[in-house]
This record gives C-alpha cells, structure tokens and sequence, in this order.
C-alpha cells in the first residue's frame, strides 16, 4: 500500500479493480481505497499478472503492507518493508504460508494461557478527550459512540487512545458480543404518512457529520466580524477577467483573491497558524490554506494549497482553479487534502452574507468571505465624508479561544480587511 499523504497510517479497500488472473500494466489503476481525507486509485507498479490478492474489500490496511502478488517475466528485487510498491514476491509469500501452517501446528499443540481480563479506564481517571483521525475513523466504522470511547483507557502520551488501545477494545467488545456503553438502540425508519423519504448518509457525509461534532467538542469557538469595502477588487476583477479567460480557458474568481490576503496577514500574524496538542502549541513554518469546495453530491471537501504564500496571484489563480476542478471530478490525491494549517471558505458563492464557520480540526481558525453586495456607505475623503454606492462584503473569523484571544483573532481579521481594501489595481494577472 502506497503512501497517501501526511499523517496517513492506512486506508480502507473500496474496491479491487482487476481479478486475480488479469494481466495488468504499469500505472494501470487496480485498487481503490479510502482515508479519512480522500477516496484514490493505487496504481500498479509492475507489469505481469495479479496472482492472488491479499486484501478484500473493507479490510483496513496498513500503509506499506503488501496487498497483491503480482507474476512477472523478469527478476525484480524484493521490497523493503515500508516500501510504497504493492508487490509481494511470490517465493517470499509461499515461505509466509508454510510458516503460517506450522504456527498454526504448534498452536494447536500448546495449551493457552487464559487471555487476561480487559482493563477499562478506572471511573474516576482523567480523561483526554482528545482523538486521533485515525482513532475517530475506527470508531465510526465500529459504531463505537463518544460515551463509550471514554471507557477506553489510552496508553499514549497524556493517556491519549491510540490505534492499538481502540483495536485491542473492538476485539475485546466483538468477543464479548456487547458494548460497555451501548447507545440507546435506533428505532427503525419509518413513514407514518409515506410523504417522508428516508435518506442514509453516505461514507463521506458521516465523516463530515462526525468531524464537524469533534470539533465543536474540542475548539472553544468564538467569531468576529468585519464589513470589508471590496470596489477595488470588484473593479479590478471586472476589468481583467475578460483578458483572462481569453489568454488561459479559465475563470479569475475572488478565491485567489482573498487566500492571497489570508497569506500576507498570516506571515504578519504567524500565530494564528498553529496547532494545539495537549497543553503545547505547535507553531507552524509553512503557510497551508484550505479551501472549501462544494461537490456536485452536496458535500464538501478542503483540498490544500501548500506554501501559498510563496505564490504569486496568477500561480495562486492557476492552483485555485485546478484543485476546484480536480475536486468536483474526485481526483484529488491524498496528498492535495494534507498538511492544512489555516482554512477559507467563500460562501458568498451561495449568496450568504455571513456565516459562523466551524474550525477544521487540528487548525485553529477560519475564515468565511460572504457575499459581495452593492450598497450605500459612508466616503471619506480629504474634502469631506460622501455617500456612494460601494461593493461591500461580510467577512467572518472563528478562532479556538483556547490559544487565539479576542486581539489575535480581530487584529488578524482586521489585516486581511485592510489588504482587500488596499487592493493594488494596477497590477497584472496573466
């Protein structure tokens, strides 16, 4: 299995894309699988036949582990372990199942010990309430609710659940064939009327759903508010956009735009581009911005633009358009959902003026662009205030009050005001 991004320990197979027996290319596509940040292809490294497949759709699947045997004409070299190929050489797979037999042998000769009982973490422990991706993703799969994650005693750092405390649970709760914390059983759906349809969520929307619950769990969320004058960016957009579309067959949107003037007020206020673990603040380097893409199914993703603040605006424009259309085609990487330190979102794409966006977790802030809108405002000028029609927006700010205070979060919020409004309307976008 190969490598699917930063922080991506393994992934679940969706679907084997060519039987055992087909013969298969290089970079032809022969598994599909999904983390907790994107469905992707893996494609195959080698060309020969696929001999035997070692995965079966919904395991769970270490990253670097071997997930097919491949036959192929030449000798190649056996992989190392943490290899990003898939392939598992046939003579090393055949020694694996000849030891498999005989420890399945001996196994049957030996008298077990009897398994010691499961230790559950005490009632009155401390808690981190605290967890993982990785962790949340198990536990959604295995219908294991919050209440019932606290019972799990965490054997990581600041008594975190690991990967291995949450699997060692399951199997422990699949023997006992019982939770310790059942939720209250589901009714079954049902219509009284039959004007109702009953409608179940798809992978994607509960992992959005169980996200969005994390985080308003673990954020102390507050907002602020800003009215930001954007006629210099209308007029200027308005006056490039034609020459744009002529000379590249895209579109030059407000998104580049504004992630251009999140980047420049981030390098000012390079505190607002962290991370909290535990009681430690984790300041990052890089500037990583998400942003918000509706799909076509109604749900939504965040591709990542890595070190924007290394771009210009037409490499910005390029990025924006290319990962909005990758996106809405499902063909994005791993790689272009990973590493995200600070998130944006345009709602003003839905006509919304204003918003109180939920942050996206390990980050601590966000920022929704509302709808631009034509209206009367106050002018001042050397020769006295005047009244005119200005194209004005609602930006809103959510920051974990926990590590960004009232200051941070309105200073940082009024920067980016200030580089809309400062906008330089006589540079060039081509």
């Amino acid at each position: 299995m190969p490598p699917m991004g930063e922080s991506i320990m393994e992934c679940t197979v969706l679907h084997l894309l060519a039987e055992e027996g087909a013969k298969v290319s290089i970079d032809d596509s022969i598994l599909e699988v999904a983390t907790d940040k994107v469905d992707t292809e893996v494609p195959c490294p080698y060309e020969g036949t696929i001999t035997k497949w070692l995965v079966k759709v919904d395991d769970i699947v270490p990253i670097g582990s071997a997930v097919a045997q491949i036959e192929v004409e030449d000798n190649v070299v056996a992989l190392e372990a943490d290899s990003s190929q898939l392939v598992a050489v046939e003579e090393e797979a055949d020694v694996a199942a000849t030891a498999a037999l005989l420890e399945k042998d001996l196994q049957t000769a030996v008298t077990r010990k009897p398994e010691p009982a499961y230790e559950y973490a005490s009632a009155g422990a401390e808690v981190n309430s605290f967890y993982s991706p990785l962790v949340l993703s198990i536990a959604t799969k295995e219908q294991i609710p919050v209440e019932e994650l606290k019972v799990i005693k965490g054997s990581g750092i600041e008594n975190r659940v690991t990967k291995d405390d949450i699997l060692t649970y399951v199997e422990h709760r699949r023997k006992k064939g019982k939770t310790i914390a059942p939720a209250p059983a589901a009714s079954p759906a049902t219509s009284l009327n039959g004007s109702n349809e009953i409608i179940e969520m798809d992978r994607m929307r509960k992992m959005i759903s169980q996200r969005m619950v994390d985080s308003k769990r673990i954020s102390a969320h507050v907002t602020s508010f800003i009215e930001t004058d954007m006629t210099p960016v209308v007029n200027w957009r308005e006056h490039v956009k034609s020459e744009y579309r002529k000379k590249t067959g895209d579109s030059i949107t407000f998104t580049p735009i504004l992630i251009e003037a999140v980047a420049k007020a981030i390098k000012d206020y390079p505190m607002i581009n962290i991370s909290v673990e535990g009681d430690k603040i984790i300041k990052k380097k890089d500037i990583n911005i998400g942003m918000a893409v509706a799909l076509p199914d109604g749900n939504l993703i965040v591709p990542v633009i890595h070190n924007a603040d290394r771009y210009d605006l037409p490499g910005l424009a390029r990025k924006v358009n290319d990962l909005a259309k990758r996106a809405r085609e499902n063909r994005l990487k791993a790689d272009d959902l990973a590493g995200g330190t600070y998130t944006v979102s345009n709602i003003g794409a839905f006509a919304n003026l204003m918003g109180t966006p939920i942050i996206v977790q390990p980050q601590v802030a966000i920022m929704a662009f509302g709808a631009i809108k034509k209206k009367p405002a106050v002018i001042e000028t050397a020769q006295g205030d005047l009244i005119g029609i200005r194209s004005m927006m609602f930006v809103s700010h959510s920051y974990d009050h926990r590590v960004v205070d009232g200051s941070l979060g309105g200073l940082f919020l009024k920067r980016v005001n200030d580089y809309l409004e400062n906008f330089d309307i006589h540079r060039t976008i081509i």
